[in-house]
């Protein structure tokens, strides 16, 4: 099993990636800060529906920061969402969350629509390259779209719908009208996708599954919702979810309803996939990678593991010559998806 015991650097956004985002329509002059945020004077725990301890807490601001703030946190709801910095007068700020827990000490905000009470959430977290790096290659490799803002230190990211894993494996895994056999088959194509793009630290509360009523059955989708380890660790394990203690009763499931050609099988198809997307956003994902090795912040000994690591894996010399965990993102999808690139 692996552990992470030590929190990532913080990894700052160069030059070429800030250009990136500008071209790409994720730059946007934002009217409130991360360290805006950080401007509350009491914070209280935050419970689940069940009375379980979460890992957040609600905060108060003096109501003068409170009369300033809020305001510029819906005009920047409004901006994820529609693209226009608006002040929407039906939609206030609920309540503002925050977790000490998360490596990027993320806020989450509740926005209402008082004609409906209707709520949505997004987040305000610490700018870092890693996790922008993360949230581009989800947004072109994955069947997952990604709507994310970034400027000057802080980044802003809509709310990704779903039930936690953890709480998933806690409170559904066990239910008699659970499908055990396409829930399986959904680990291991999200293990694959993480894999393939190395995703890192898939952890159970670092993921949520998606559920979705179909005509006969319900269909499940797993998807990442922390992008912190993109390419950062150096052990190969580290990007495989099924090595964490905390997916246990789920790699205990796709060994029970799955045999290896079908898990085989159903890797092969998510391959597929992810050529496909891969091939049409060819020149996009290149300009990405290019910031990657342009800007090297990881530590070498990290690259150094993870290629060696990689390298016996694929049974190839290709990992040999990489500098930077750019190259050896590049070479690991070059090497996954060759036989769906010709």
């Amino acid at each position: 099993m692996i552990t992470i015991t030590k929190r990532k650097a913080f990894i700052p956004t160069s030059d070429e990636l800030a250009s990136y985002l500008d071209q790409f329509g994720r730059m946007f002059s934002l009217p409130a800060t991360y360290q805006d945020m950080l401007q509350f004077s009491e914070r209280h725990p935050l419970f689940d529906r069940t009375g379980n301890a979460t890992h957040w807490a609600s905060v108060i601001y003096p109501m003068d920061i409170q009369r300033d703030l809020y305001p510029r946190l819906t005009s920047i709801y409004s901006l994820l969402r529609t693209g226009e910095l608006l002040a929407v007068p039906h939609l206030f700020v609920e309540r503002v969350d925050f977790c000490e827990f998360g490596n990027s000490r993320p806020f989450r905000v509740r926005i209402v629509n008082q004609y409906n009470d209707n709520y949505d959430h997004f987040y305000m977290k610490i700018e870092d390259a890693s996790r922008i790096y993360g949230l581009e290659l989800e947004h072109l490799l994955s069947p997952n779209r990604i709507n994310y803002l970034s400027h000057s230190g802080t980044l802003v990211e809509e709310h990704i719908a779903g039930v936690p894993g953890d709480v998933f494996i806690r409170d559904y895994l066990e239910r008699p009208d659970l499908n055990k056999v396409r829930i399986a088959k959904e680990f291991v194509k999200f293990s694959e996708r993480c894999f393939i793009r190395l995703l890192g630290d898939m952890r159970s509360y670092n993921y949520v599954v998606d559920m979705t009523p179909d005509f006969e059955e319900v269909q499940y989708r797993v998807r990442a919702i922390d992008f912190d380890q993109q390419s950062y660790e150096g052990r190969r394990n580290i990007y495989l979810p099924q090595f964490f203690k905390e997916n246990n009763p789920v790699i205990h499931l796709c060994s029970t309803c799955l045999n290896l050609p079908t898990m085989n099988q159903y890797q092969e198809e998510e391959r597929s996939l992810i050529a496909r997307r891969y091939l049409s956003e060819h020149q996009r994902i290149s300009h990405l990678i290019a910031c990657m090795k342009q800007n090297p912040a990881e530590p070498p000994e990290k690259v150094a593991t993870l290629k060696q690591e990689l390298g016996e894996y694929h049974h190839s010399s290709a990992f040999d010559h990489c500098a930077n965990m750019g190259e050896v993102v590049e070479q690991n999808l070059a090497i996954t998806l060759a036989r769906h690139l010709v």
